[in-house]
């Protein structure tokens, strides 16, 4: 998009400058890392490296995960007697430098400080338990590389021996052979031996003592605690300003003074060791499991991931997650309120003019907005739970408001009928996605002056919570009186102001909005850089502030609120053929912004055309006008009259020059001219230069325009339509799935392909009609699958939405298991009236005829839903919402997923992920009861959306590195990708999706690094995506390829196992992974000599890639190739022959009888059939006792041959971080 404008020359030269710069100052980042001496109290000191960018306050982090300092929480940090601010750079430190001694220095403890560090101590204990991972709390997630890549000696892939042996059982488990249709969730989340809790102690509690009495906050005394050691032991501590310390209270009696021996303690971890043998053994041997840990596997998410299958865990006594879940309640983080309006306004205001100061500015705006989702994602479930008042009580609870830890709360409902001309309630709920897109936009392009507010939407149990910092004083007057830009009551009102037509006009180059007018309440003309709904407010801080930017986006045409039959004949004949325009149940449908850069740049290459030919043909006119020009000389002598030239020499320099100047005008007239053509022929606003905008209010319903600009609302209304038709004809991705260039594996990654190609979920239904039409519709098998599997769910989704309601808090559990009762099976199925804990069976007729005050479970409306009425509203929906129609031979969800051959488990876990459903782990079973009981619903977790912010020097680097790439400058783009890994890795910390995406990337340019770099790439991917996302099992799958290509067969086979089951589990055994994954499988089997299995997994593979890539591919090809091999180490040459014929044949009429592949074919038959001879004749020597006869040794494969197999197959590979996928694309082509 950066080619359709025209910069100024000495603006680019500055942007070099800078950029030059940049790379000086990351080069610098990353050699400024030096070693200093830490030395805590009463223990020696050691060596700790550390860069001079990292902050102190970071440096105390670090020393509170260092073994020998974990138990230390509240200490200063000291260098020469000098106390370090938390807040400075270590570099801007004075007297620092290689081996400084920095002391570590106890300080005095207050409440806060003892709180912190009891929660501290309660984490090192829980360490190695996943129970926070399983909860989705303390940004915990789960991952399990190491349990495939570490042995007995806790070395990891990268340090362990390369000559391990093959000793080992290579048979995979049943559920992995090609044929098992076993998809079992146990082998998800494997038991790991390192994860067996070592406990410490019994419990650790607060005490009933607490708060202390004022005669004792007098001698410094601030909590009081209750331990249970090992010995059972009871302990009573008191936490004070010195330390920690045993007292002589018990639980009836309070004695507050310290106990005989008296030992005081600055941490509490050494006054437990102390007193309590047992305490010291297993806190020392946990804490050496703990740092034996990877780092990727210690460090928070910067937000969290939930995982949608938990174990049923015996719950446990735990007083810091009592007191942090009442502290929550109470509307506190961490013990402090914040103001998270003025942390992001101020972060954004931070100066930008260096490196350094871009680095500071985005890791503090990044960092803030980690604490703004966390705390967001909080309040929102406390206000679904009903755990935090209303500010409206006397209102229903839809319309309800909420106000918790200064963030402002409300629902997805249509308050008040604001969203009634826009479709309700629906384009309510549609409306809080729409302003978070804005949101990010405006975030994107980052103009000084102008502030969005903080925005998370968190969907939980049903219901949409919108979560917003607070304006200074918007809540001390009506929001109506705070307007002074935009409409709030859809165009009745309109107001505009030049301070933010001024800053918006500087984000409408780039986001493509036209600057319009639109009529006010007084019938006048008000001029608006944005959609009619965006408003401007003046906060009491002096910030303009912009919100509701549901409409920044243009809108899609494709899908109306309403029908408009008087414009029908403007609609395009590629929409008509489509079925379009049809109706939508809201009017906040747009295009998004992947589309828009798609449509502007197919529109610029268009425009370049018109261009160049106009100005071609006017060149071919001056031409024949210049050879039929007749000299002005004599015709016979072909001289100019020597009078006539004397005569005319004045006369004819001026005429000369006269036709000069005309001509110059001419030609400079005909470009203008051939300009101003091409820029109304593809819809330009501008009639000097390409320039295409649009004006986001061309179909809001309350905008009213003058009588003026209605010819040019007009052809706004034409361009959206071009821009509609343009979708269907260029952006549906069927090509791309055909060429394999996107290879989903579930919804997921299906909505990111889409996403990608700027086609919204919305035009599902027209997927799936065109998959229909195409010929080779068998080859696209899997993205019918997914679609049909997509449009189920999403609908299922919408109806679960209304669905849980209507549920009271009790029966969550069993509303949740009818629901995925009705929705996967289509048997009579009904909530067990006994299930509610409050009755029981003995009881029941007396509770029948006395008349109970509880109500059954089996009265509820929730609990009257069947199968059969799901079924129906699903197909409903998809028919309203996806405008696809299932045939009326479905009668029931089980017809369609035999039809399409779905995946029941594959159907859970894409509604589980969707919903926030948490399951146990789960095996569908018999058909004659209910498939889930409410034992089988562990919880409920929120689904989250937010701005995602990340560093934009490091994004810059990242698009050079494509560029270098397209040059095949792979040298140049690894330098490049290490400086943005860098970068990334400052703002935004080590375990994050571009740091992982540089990682990955990194791995495929550089092969000495590659395993460490791609070991690190599962770890992030497994903690951030989830262990089971398409994107993690493409990382699994790289991670084999350097595995075995450093000689580490047997883990190479192990991960390989462990991706081959993920990917059944999310996608079935029908997808053309599964062939990518039974070749290799294959290949690595044949190298551990086990032939057998290899022939089952290769064998699959071939059947797979005949049917997605047909039988005359070169994939297909390549699979009968490595047949063939298994069958001539097995000494099988008859059936290696003619796999290799096969082979050699597809080749031939491929690539011709010169190509490399049909050569080397070709010499390899020829090797068969001559080890073949030499096999009959040693054979025939045997037989008839020939001495000396033996049989020849078979043929082992090699390292190159998995290696040139999954180059040749890395197309297959599918790319889930669409962001880069591109850019991997490439790297894969220039590395091979």
């Amino acid at each position: 998009a950066s080619i359709i404008h025209y910069p100024l020359q000495h603006n680019q030269s500055d942007d070099d400058k800078r950029k030059k710069l940049s790379i000086q100052d990351i080069v610098d980042l990353q050699e400024t890392s030096f070693t200093v001496r830490i030395q805590p109290p009463g223990t020696e000191s050691f060596e700790l490296q550390v860069t001079g960018q990292m902050l102190v306050v970071e440096l105390h982090q670090v020393l509170m995960d260092h073994e020998i300092t974990c138990h230390r929480t509240c200490f200063s940090l000291q260098l020469g007697g000098v106390t370090l601010d938390s807040l400075n750079e270590l570099h801007s430190v004075p007297g620092i430098r290689d081996g400084a001694v920095i002391k570590v220095v106890e300080e005095s403890y207050s409440v806060r400080d003892a709180r912190l560090h009891l929660r501290h101590v309660r984490d090192l204990l829980r360490s190695l338990d996943p129970t926070d991972a399983y909860n989705g709390v303390n940004g915990s997630s789960l991952s399990y590389l190491t349990f495939y890549t570490t042995g007995n000696n806790g070395n990891s892939v990268g340090k362990r021996r390369a000559s391990e042996r093959e000793s080992v059982d290579c048979s995979p488990p049943e559920y992995v052979l090609p044929g098992s249709k076993e998809r079992p969730l146990c082998p998800l989340q494997p038991v790991r031996e390192d994860w067996k809790p070592l406990q410490c102690l019994r419990v650790l509690t607060l005490s009933s003592w607490n708060p202390p009495p004022g005669n004792r906050k007098m001698h410094g005394d601030l909590i009081y605690l209750n331990v249970l050691t090992m010995e059972d032991r009871e302990l009573n501590i008191t936490s004070s300003t010195r330390g920690f310390f045993l007292n002589q209270s018990t639980a009836f009696n309070f004695n507050p003074k310290p106990a005989v021996p008296k030992t005081l303690c600055h941490s509490l971890v050494e006054l437990l060791s102390q007193v309590s043998p047992a305490f010291r053994k297993n806190f020392t041997a946990l804490q050496k499991k703990r740092v034996q840990q990877h780092p990727y596997e210690r460090i928070a998410a910067p937000f969290q991931v939930f995982t949608w299958t938990a174990p049923h865990e015996d719950h446990t006594l735990d007083c810091v997650r009592a007191e942090e879940t009442h502290a929550s309640y109470m509307g506190q983080d961490e013990h402090t309120s914040r103001d998270w309006n003025e942390e992001l306004q101020g972060c954004r205001e931070l100066p930008g003019s260096s490196l350094q100061e871009r680095l500071h500015r985005e890791r503090s705006i990044f960092k803030t907005n980690s604490d703004f989702v966390a705390a967001a994602t909080r309040g929102a479930t406390a206000v679904i739970d009903g755990n935090i008042m209303p500010i409206n009580p006397g209102e229903s609870p839809h319309l309800q408001m909420f106000m918790w830890n200064n963030l402002f709360f409300s629902q997805g409902f249509d308050v008040s009928e604001h969203y009634r001309p826009l479709g309700g309630n629906t384009a309510a709920h549609a409306a809080a996605i729409c302003d978070l897109r804005g949101a990010q936009a405006y975030a994107s392009v980052d103009i000084e002056g102008l502030h969005t507010i903080g925005t998370v939407v968190v969907d939980y149990r049903g219901v949409r919570v919108i979560a917003q910092t607070i304006i200074p004083g918007i809540l001390e007057k009506n929001q109506e009186e705070s307007i002074v830009y935009g409409s709030n009551d859809n165009g009745k009102t309109v107001f505009t102001h030049p301070r933010f037509l001024e800053l918006l006009d500087k984000t409408s180059k780039q986001l493509r909005i036209q600057r319009h007018q639109v009529l006010d309440h007084n019938n006048r003309p008000v001029e608006l850089c944005s959609g009619i709904e965006t408003i401007g407010i003046l906060g009491n801080d002096g910030r303009p502030y912009i919100l509701d930017l549901l409409r920044t986006f243009p809108p899609d045409l494709n899908f109306q609120f309403s029908e408009t039959e008087e414009r029908r004949e403007e609609v395009p004949k590629e929409c008509q053929s489509f079925g379009y325009p049809c109706l939508h149940c809201h009017s906040l449908a747009s295009l998004r912004p992947e589309l828009i850069e798609a449509f502007i740049q197919h529109r610029y290459e268009l425009f370049m055309k018109m261009v160049s030919h106009e100005l071609s043909q006017l060149t071919e006119q001056d031409e024949a006008t210049e050879w039929s020009e007749k000299p002005i000389c004599d015709s016979d002598t072909g001289e100019r009259p020597a009078a006539s030239m004397c005569e005319g020499k004045e006369s004819g320099l001026s005429s000369c020059w006269l036709t000069i100047l005309s001509y110059l005008i001419f030609v400079e007239i005909s470009k203008r001219n051939a300009i101003l053509k091409a820029c109304r022929a593809v819809g330009s606003v501008s009639d000097s230069c390409f320039d295409i905008r649009f004006n986001p209010d061309v179909c809001s319903p309350g905008a009213r325009f003058p009588a003026e600009c209605l010819e040019e609302v007009q052809r706004q209304r034409c361009l959206l339509w071009e821009a509609a038709a343009f979708l269907l004809s260029h952006q549906i991705p069927l090509m791309d799935c055909l060429d394999h260039t996107a290879v989903p594996m579930d919804g997921g990654s299906l909505t990111s392909a889409l996403h990608q190609r700027g086609v919204n979920v919305r035009y599902l239904g027209t997927i799936l009609r065109e998959l229909g039409r195409v010929e080779e519709r068998r080859r696209l098998g899997h993205i019918q699958r997914i679609c049909v599997s997509e449009i189920i769910l999403r609908s299922a989704k919408h109806i679960f939405r209304t669905y849980l309601q209507d549920v009271e808090p009790a029966a969550f559990s069993a509303a949740v298991s009818h629901f995925l009762n009705c929705l996967l099976t289509s048997s009579s199925c009904f909530p067990d009236s006994f299930s509610d804990e409050l009755l029981s069976r003995r009881r029941s007729r007396r509770r029948r005829s006395h008349g109970s005050r509880v109500t059954l479970l089996s009265d509820s409306v929730w609990a009257r839903l069947t199968s059969g009425e799901l079924w129906g509203r699903i197909r409903a929906e998809a028919r309203d919402y996806y405008h696809y129609t299932f045939d009326r031979c479905f009668e029931s969800i089980d017809e369609v997923i035999e039809k399409h051959n779905l995946q029941r488990i594959s159907l859970l876990r894409e509604i589980a992920i969707k919903t926030g459903i948490q399951l146990r782990e789960y095996v569908f079973e018999s058909r004659h009861r209910p498939a889930f009981g409410e034992e089988d619903i562990v919880n409920m977790f929120p689904v989250v959306r937010h701005l995602k912010p990340t560093s934009s020097d490091a994004t810059q680097l990242v698009q050079q590195a494509q560029l270098a790439v397209q040059q095949g400058l792979l040298k140049e783009c690894y330098d490049l990708i290490s400086q943005a890994l860098t970068l990334f890795s400052s703002v935004c910390g080590v375990l994050h999706e571009d740091v992982c995406m540089c990682l990955r990337l990194l791995g495929r340019l550089n092969h000495s690094y590659a395993l460490s770099h791609q070991e690190k790439a599962v770890m992030s991917s497994e903690r951030l995506h989830g262990i089971d996302h398409p994107q993690t099992i493409q990382d699994y799958t790289f991670l084999t390829l350097y595995c075995f290509a450093g000689g580490h067969h047997l883990t190479s086979l192990q991960l390989l196992y462990r991706a081959r089951y993920l990917t059944l589990l999310v996608g079935g055994d029908d997808h053309p992974q599964v062939a990518l994954l039974d070749s290799m499988l294959g290949l690595v089997l044949h190298g551990l000599m086990e032939y057998e299995l290899s022939l089952k997994f290769l064998q699959n593979a071939l059947t797979l890639t005949s049917k997605y890539h047909g039988v005359t591919s070169l994939k297909h090809a390549n699979s009968h190739h490595l047949l063939a091999t298994v069958y001539e180490s097995k000494g099988e040459f008859r059936s290696a022959l003619h796999h290799e014929k096969e082979a050699y044949s597809i080749y031939k009429s491929q690539v011709g009888e010169n190509h490399n592949s049909t050569t080397e074919s070709s010499e390899y038959l020829k090797s068969l059939t001559q080890q073949a001879v030499i096999l009959q004749k040693a054979i025939n020597q045997i037989y008839s006792n020939t001495p000396g006869a033996c049989i020849p040794p078979p043929k082992v494969c090699t390292v190159w041959m998995l290696c040139e197999h999954t180059q040749i197959c890395s197309a297959c590979i599918s790319g889930c971080d669409l962001k880069t996928e591109e850019l991997e694309n490439q790297l894969l082509s220039s590395v091979e």
